[in-house]
């Protein structure tokens, strides 16, 4: 139920039942102690009840279990599915992109020089402030969230951006509808405009296979 909250929608208990597949009975069990746990909040609308997970940071350590899970854990013998591969793909990660495409576009910010990232945390260059408010990523006002660092990809074992910076680039390309949500999954589709979008405006060459790779030449330039 936790992993099918990482989307970051809001579920009712019928949805994360069926999502887990136990009973509802069971599915309500289980929330109220993840509700006392502070794990998870909920908000009432009429008669249906919404769960959520409480905030970045317990997503984030979440996503933290997944990539212990994935390095140290033996894999179990049994062949990926499409699912599994539409996940390692793309996909929203609480509020940011992750998966390939979520690395891809990390990677191009930095050879870009737009983002710099440590194993500690990150900073956006006065380059990149530019390049993303002409992207039309506003990463305004500065909350007392986290403004930007690297998170490690559970599926990449590499980072992808988190924080305000990253929630604002994947809203930004949903809104544009270079990513589409998959029904009843945290996956994310790239569509055609995408593709031509992340080609001229992030550098990023994606062929027929999918495969996602950086060009390090000059970016094409944004205006506001």
């Amino acid at each position: 139920m936790l992993n099918a909250l990482m989307g970051g929608r809001s579920l009712t208990a019928t949805e994360l039942a069926c999502c887990a597949n136990v009973s509802r009975a069971t599915a309500s069990g289980h929330l109220s102690k993840l509700i006392a746990a502070r794990l998870l909040t909920v908000r009432r609308n009429g008669r249906f009840s919404y769960y959520r997970i409480t905030s970045p940071l317990v997503a984030t350590m979440l996503e933290s279990i997944k990539v212990v899970a994935a390095i140290e854990v033996p894999p179990r013998r049994q062949p990926r599915s499409a699912k599994d591969d539409a996940l390692r793909y793309a996909r929203s990660c609480y509020d940011h992109l992750a998966g390939q495409l979520g690395v891809a576009v990390t990677d191009a910010l930095v050879a870009m020089g737009h983002i710099v990232l440590t194993d500690e945390g990150g900073e956006v260059t006065s380059s990149g402030e530019h390049f993303l408010s002409a992207f039309g990523a506003d990463l305004r006002p500065r909350t007392r969230r986290i403004f930007c660092q690297p998170c490690l990809d559970w599926s990449e074992r590499r980072y992808h951006i988190k924080g305000l910076v990253g929630a604002r680039i994947l809203d930004r390309l949903l809104e544009l509808g270079w990513l589409k949500s998959v029904s009843g999954s945290r996956a994310l589709r790239l569509t055609p405009s995408g593709r031509v979008g992340l080609s001229e405006i992030f550098q990023i060459e994606i062929n027929d296979e999918g495969a996602a790779t950086v060009r390090l030449s000059a970016p094409r330039r944004l205006t506001a």
